[in-house]
């Protein structure tokens, strides 16, 4: 049986976070998501707008989830290690830097593999969504002065 890990933010969740968990759950037989920690999300990217805990139980209740985990703010190794993944399944736009080189110094035998973009849909992605609601929030605010 062969485990999968995925990672990611889920912060807004959207079609984008959907496919590539399909894509992850792909690879093997159970796939356990890993969810970023909202110390980690204002660190790395924004003020989360999900809390971590609400964000690891929508993802855990996708189909294609086997188990979802709050991930690490200490050593982000440390959770690979302990959820002891065959294949690590990195998103198209996941900085995986020498990520496969740090695994083996700690020896982790895990495959990385990367997951493809998915450009189907125009709201594929958090910050899409984001411009979109504000977008949309100017649009009505100038038809409220047109009324």
């Amino acid at each position: 049986m062969a485990r999968v890990m995925a990672t990611g933010v889920f912060d807004l969740l959207h079609i984008g976070h959907l496919h590539y968990l399909k894509e992850a759950k792909k690879f093997g037989d159970e796939l356990v998501v890993v969810i970023a920690t909202d110390e980690t999300v204002r660190k790395r990217k924004h003020n989360p707008i999900i809390p971590q805990e609400m964000r690891r139980e929508l993802v855990e209740a996708l189909k294609p989830v086997d188990k979802a985990v709050i991930g690490r703010t200490d050593d982000p190794l440390k959770i690979v290690e302990e959820i002891k993944p065959d294949i690590i399944a990195l998103g198209y736009d996941q900085n995986a830097g020498d990520l496969e080189k740090r695994l083996k110094e700690r020896g982790i035998n895990a495959k990385v593999v990367r997951c493809s973009k998915y450009s189907d849909y125009d709201l594929n992605g958090t910050r899409k969504i984001i411009k979109k609601i504000e977008e949309k929030i100017q649009k009505d605010e100038l038809y409220k002065g047109t009324e």
